[in-house]
């Protein structure tokens, strides 16, 4: 723990504020225009409060009041709240997909924090890049912060039935389609599956995010299961404005918490919690923002997956239970209490004690919500890394969330280059398709997409749906939603609109399919695949200007994370300190 105490006169934010000069009487002279006096900043840590609130989006609904806790902490422990907004990226309404801005609000972040006379941070997401982008942006500009994640929203409910968030929309639209479910019923799910703000309820992108935030000790103990209507999370959001305030004073930046250890705790509670196939873009992202020597890969990943079993019950990889139950049942602390030999105890958080301090005295209080090592909901971790001539540079797939016949299979492709070709033909009765055949999307990559869109779970054409068949092997190198499930392959790098090997895959060819083996492999020999290679054209660019002519030519592929290549630590020199002194 850190025990040199920073002085008033060392603040960062002083620089700004303390000076006898011009440029200093602008600064104090136009904070006392917004109604505040030296009192207020002279010798208190300034803490911005970054707040990804927005009214179109419902994950963060609550965080126009949470902001007024936050600052409610910051005050009692003697520092100076200021709120920054910062893009909100709504999930469910952002085209083509938030994934196309998460580096923009990472890079926001880190601008904010540089720009700004400000000493520490607290920052306010959940949403499921939100989370990763202010970490991300964080991290990189190096001073303290602390992260108060969204929480889950209360459970859905339609008729008695517990319904979750995307999960249960996936199961119950393949329903639909059937013509198991009338209107009357569906409208009757639209108004009952998300009851309140907050993120989504299962363990998604958002739920796997936030748990990540809190293992590699970024957030306060246990904040990471709080549902948000919770009279918790309001007391969680104000102990995190107090905290910060302690954490400016002893300089505890990220670079003194962060550590490989802490990111590698990160990638083992997400296989135990049953993650979100999008936990690897975020956390290899995250990590190589924390430098060379923090950074994992697809590796960590799968050597996780090989002994790390899947321990909460929660859907989508559970068949029962949702956050709220999570919450009740112990949270991440009770599951991180169960997982100790997985886990790095002695790596630093922003309690300023260790991850082994934060869990002692934690404790499950159902233990089929939080399964004991011995008795988990799937062996191995949540997932799996393959390789092969398909994607030599790895594919993930999500084996507990996916039939067990489908893990070893050979199956003819279906290829679509884009994804109105697919939606148009799955609904088409007299589509050429069995439930043996691999369907595949391409061109559907961060570049190709543009941005990864979550369309890897493609639907199962409508022609199967009405015989039954609610799995079947798709592959793509889209992302998906970490609400959804099913034996789909994702993440294939590098992407087909780059002159990745998806590129040169025609209808009929064989692929083969072989989890256990960590392996994909496309049954066409090296001669033909050179034909084909020579035969390719790259696709028309996606964009002529603006953020997405930058976007793509800078975006890096899925297995570095999706983060631009020039945020990333080792590209250049770091960048200087404002001179606040200059006009």
């Amino acid at each position: 723990m850190t025990t040199t105490r920073r002085t008033p006169e060392s603040l960062r934010s002083a620089r700004w504020f303390a000076p006898d000069d011009l440029r200093s009487f602008g600064h104090r002279s136009r904070i006392m225009q917004m109604g505040y006096a030296p009192e207020d900043w002279v010798g208190k840590p300034i803490i911005a409060i970054v707040n990804t609130w927005s009214d179109i989006n419902p994950c963060h609904g609550h965080f126009k009041q949470r902001v007024e806790d936050v600052k409610r902490g910051v005050l009692q422990a003697g520092g100076f709240p200021i709120e920054l907004p910062a893009i909100s990226l709504a999930e469910a309404f952002v085209k083509p997909t938030t994934m196309l801005y998460r580096n923009m609000l990472a890079m926001e972040t880190e601008e904010l924090l540089r720009s700004h006379p400000v000493d520490g941070a607290v920052l306010m997401g959940g949403c499921d890049k939100t989370g990763p982008g202010l970490l991300m942006g964080a991290i990189s500009m190096g001073l303290p912060c602390v992260f108060v994640p969204a929480g889950p929203m209360l459970r859905g409910n339609y008729n008695g039935q517990v319904l979750g968030s995307g999960s249960d929309a996936w199961k119950l639209w393949d329903e639909r389609r059937a013509g198991q479910i009338t209107q009357t019923q569906w409208l009757g799910v639209e108004g009952g599956i998300a009851r309140s703000h907050g993120t989504c309820m299962t363990m998604g992108t958002a739920s796997t995010m936030t748990a990540i935030a809190e293992a590699i000790g970024m957030t306060l103990p246990g904040a990471s299961s709080i549902p948000a209507p919770d009279a918790n999370h309001v007391r969680m959001s104000a102990e995190s404005g107090r905290r910060i305030v302690e954490m400016v004073w002893q300089d505890e930046t990220p670079a003194k918490l962060l550590s490989r250890e802490s990111f590698l705790n990160g990638i083992n509670v997400a296989m135990a919690v049953g993650c979100s196939t999008n936990a690897i873009v975020h956390l290899v992202a995250m990590s190589r923002r924390a430098g060379a020597h923090c950074a994992v890969t697809l590796d960590d990943f799968d050597a996780a997956s090989r002994h790390v079993p899947v321990i909460a019950n929660v859907r989508p990889s559970g068949d029962t239970y949702l956050m709220e139950d999570f919450y009740y049942a112990g949270g991440l602390p009770g599951l991180m209490s169960r997982m100790p030999q997985h886990l790095h105890l002695g790596a630093r958080t922003v309690t300023g004690r260790t991850l082994g301090e934060n869990i002692e005295g934690a404790a499950v209080f159902n233990d089929d919500v939080i399964r004991p090592l011995d008795n988990p909901i799937y062996a191995e971790g949540a997932l799996a890394v393959l390789r092969g001539n398909l994607a030599p540079d790895g594919a993930v797939i999500k084996p507990s969330a996916c039939a067990p016949h489908l893990q070893q299979h050979t199956g003819p492709a279906l290829v679509f280059d884009d994804y109105p070709s697919m939606k148009a033909a799955v609904e088409d009765p007299d589509l050429d398709v069995t439930a043996d055949h691999i369907l595949v999307l391409r061109n559907a990559g961060p570049q190709g997409g543009p941005g990864m869109p979550e369309w890897g779970m493609l639907p199962i054409p409508a022609k199967l749906v009405k015989q039954g068949v609610r799995d079947m092997l798709r592959l793509s190198d889209a992302r998906m939603s970490g609400t959804s499930y099913g034996a789909c392959i994702l993440h294939a790098a590098p992407e087909a609109y780059i002159g990745g090997p998806l590129a040169l895959v025609k209808t009929g060819d064989l692929i083969t399919v072989d989890v256990p083996a960590r392996r994909i492999h496309m049954e066409v020999n090296d001669e033909e695949l050179a034909r084909r290679r020579a035969a390719w054209t790259p696709p028309p660019a996606r964009y002529q200007r603006g953020y997405g002519w930058m976007f793509s030519r800078h975006i890096l592929q899925a297995d570095q994370g999706c983060d631009f290549d020039f945020l990333e630590t080792g590209f250049g020199a770091p960048v200087p300190e404002p001179e606040p002194d200059i006009f």
